[in-house]
């Protein structure tokens, strides 16, 4: 992709904090998995330093810099880094701060929807001083027919993201509205929490249809999770395509649709 020109305007973050850098982006250390393989797809060359857990694309060769709730903020400071994006659920807002105290810019993404995500990374990695590029548009372009308000549900589900204790999906998350977009009713989706701690017990008394376990964070598998649930239909997910924003929605439709149940129009993209 191309770079912006020099001299681009004063922009801010999706929190609304000001961002104006003092030269031109070429150095970027990425302190979430889904924005560094956004950047990586886009322009490799811009990555210095990534966490522990930023695992795509494969052979990714950059400093690592810690987790995405324990960075190392000394170590990302000695990178030099024209720039660290962040996201304002998966960072602490300590960490960001001691990176600005130490004269370093921050662009902080919010994403909740699927509509938030695709105009936040094309705004992210404009920040970066890029183009949108094409996987971006593939993205538009597979869910051109699912970003309005998501059709009536087809199924029920609880979404188990973490077990000892056991937490599921809650209020406005992405991936409960990605759920959403595809027919499926996240029944905790009206929850006072974003990740409530709950009983195997409460989850079975709200009757799903469906129980969705993801691979990540928790890694749920055949022989990991779904006992816990006799007699509900359990679908096994990639966490990657359900939880990460970024080149993964082209093709999160087609592979959630693979292991979801057939759930309305919403499913497939319209030929």
């Amino acid at each position: 992709m191309t770079a912006r020109p020099r001299g681009a305007p004063v922009r801010a973050d999706d929190l609304g904090v000001p961002f104006d850098p003092v030269r031109d982006v070429r150095r970027v250390v990425s302190l979430v998995p889904s924005l560094t393989e956004a950047i990586a797809r886009t322009a490799p060359g811009l990555l210095v330093g990534a966490t522990d857990w930023c695992v795509q694309p494969p052979g990714l060769g950059v400093a690592r810099v810690g987790g995405t709730k324990n960075p190392d903020v000394g170590r990302v400071v000695e990178l030099a880094p024209d720039l660290v994006v962040a996201n304002f659920e998966e960072n602490r807002p300590a960490d960001l701060d001691a990176l600005r105290a130490a004269g370093v810019p921050v662009w902080v993404t919010v994403i909740r929807t699927l509509p938030e995500a695709l105009t936040s990374l094309e705004r992210m990695l404009a920040a970066c001083g890029q183009d949108p590029p094409g996987w971006l548009a593939d993205a538009r372009t597979m869910w051109a027919d699912a970003l309005g308000p998501p059709p009536p549900p087809e199924v029920t589900a609880v979404v188990p993201i973490w077990r000892r204790p056991w937490m599921v999906l809650g209020r406005d998350t992405f991936a409960g509205d990605l759920l959403a977009r595809l027919g499926v009713a996240n029944l905790y989706a009206h929850a006072d929490e974003r990740y409530p701690k709950v009983t195997v017990a409460e989850m079975l008394g709200r009757r799903p249809d469906l129980v969705v376990l993801p691979d990540e964070p928790y890694a749920f598998s055949a022989a990991d999770g779904p006992e816990m649930f006799p007699g509900v239909p359990v679908a096994l997910v990639s966490g990657r395509h359900l939880e990460w924003y970024g080149p993964s929605l082209t093709e999160a439709r087609r592979v959630l649709g693979a292991t979801l149940p057939r759930s309305g129009p919403a499913s497939s993209p319209r030929p």
